[in-house]
């Protein structure tokens, strides 16, 4: 697709801003593209919701009682049996796992944090609003739920008209399937021209495409809790099983992603630590007068993901800028600084021999977990959201853009 930037489009600048609540930067989502990924998504068609109760040892039926029922709630760890069918002819490149392509494929067993991004919002939604697990091992699901494939439902208000005349556009310059870019960093495409004008379509390329959900809940558990450094070993305050590792790796947009691509992590979340000024925004955190550093903050299934090797993945990330300071990449400036940041006495071992293997000249900052302030939502899983996978155990290249 060819495209062409644009300087100004006049009016029809003025229109497009105030539809989409200012995209702020080519590279930076808009504030609606954020909203849609964190606000419910699921259809109002009409929802198949089936309960099977099912007695794990014996395989006997029984219908459970509510007094024993399991609600998950966000911060909830779950556990959940998924198939994901693109709905109508909507063939998406799978960025995520459960997704099926063929109608004999198996469903996948997913486990994560309610609330704490990862996968499809969609997905929370529905296990929060509709599933419960009962004490004798009852489980609940849904069939076939139409679910918004992460892109929002189409805005006909995105779809202007323009004029030659009106914008002073040479019409040797626009053609059908041009990509355009707006002023304010907004993309979008020729979808129509006429001999006096054309017009465009600001959508994301994906809006309005869904799945087909069939989700089964197996196991309900708490999260984890922590959020600073304890001296205990363990979460003493907490029955959860689950931990939290916290990492500075300049820009946290990749190293979340790298995170979530990682088995035994159920759930990332990015944001601002060890600084003086509290709930910072982004804005003051990049002046480099706050102290904050982008951080990600992972939570993890130890039975299935070693603090020791999430340390290693930070280091191995970091490469040969573990040795500079204040910088990784090409990012420069104390919130870009790096460093691993442990929670209890057991990582705070682990740590302290992974990064001092590295020498003297290593710089990786290596303290006590401090609390983190959470980003600004359109930051969250911001390479997921475009377009880059998070599929377990995938390999590609994650490229620092979304």
């Amino acid at each position: 697709m060819q495209s062409v930037s644009l300087v100004a489009l006049g009016s029809l600048v003025l229109t497009l801003l105030s539809l989409t609540e200012a995209w702020t930067s080519p590279t930076q989502p808009s504030a609606a593209w954020s909203s849609v990924w964190h606000k419910s998504m699921r259809s109002s068609r009409q929802r198949h919701l089936s309960m099977t109760a099912t007695d794990a040892g014996s395989g006997s039926s029984n219908s459970g009682s509510s007094s024993t029922e399991t609600r998950p709630t966000a911060g909830s760890v779950v556990t959940i049996e998924c198939r994901l069918e693109p709905e109508g002819e909507f063939v998406p490149e799978p960025l995520i796992d459960g997704v099926v392509l063929r109608p004999d494929g198996p469903p996948v067993t997913l486990q994560f944090v309610l609330g704490a991004g990862n996968y499809l919002p969609g997905l929370h939604d529905v296990v929060l609003a509709d599933l419960v697990l009962a004490g004798d091992s009852s489980s609940s699901s849904v069939e076939k739920v139409s679910l918004d494939a992460g892109w929002g439902a189409r805005n006909p208000d995105l779809r202007v008209q323009a004029t030659f005349e009106d914008t002073g556009m040479d019409p040797s310059q626009i053609s059908l399937g041009k990509e355009l870019f707006l002023a304010n960093g907004a993309k979008c495409v020729v979808v129509e021209v006429t001999d006096t004008g054309f017009t465009i379509d600001a959508n994301p390329p994906l809006a309005g495409a869904s799945y087909l959900a069939s989700v089964k809940l197996l196991k309900v558990e708490n999260g984890p809790t922590i959020t600073e450094y304890q001296e205990a070993a363990l979460d003493t305050s907490s029955s959860s099983r689950y931990q939290v590792a916290t990492f500075a790796l300049g820009c946290f947009w990749g190293g979340e992603l790298e995170y979530m691509r990682e088995p035994g992590v159920v759930g990332t979340c990015v944001g601002y630590t060890h600084g003086a000024l509290e709930d910072p925004s982004y804005e003051a955190v990049c002046s480099g007068t706050t102290g904050h550093t982008e951080a990600i903050n992972v939570m993890f299934d130890p039975q299935t993901v070693s603090y020791e090797r999430l340390v290693q993945l930070a280091m191995d990330r970091l490469g040969e800028t573990k040795y500079l300071l204040n910088q990784v990449g090409n990012d420069k400036g104390t919130q870009y600084r790096h460093g691993v940041y442990y929670h209890n006495a057991e990582q705070k071992k682990i740590a302290q021999e992974l990064v001092g293997h590295y020498g003297e000249d290593c710089v990786t900052e290596c303290l006590p977990a401090k609390k983190l302030w959470v980003a600004e939502p359109y930051h969250q899983q911001y390479l997921l959201k475009g377009g880059q996978s998070a599929r377990k155990r995938d390999k590609s290249v994650i490229r620092c853009y979304g």
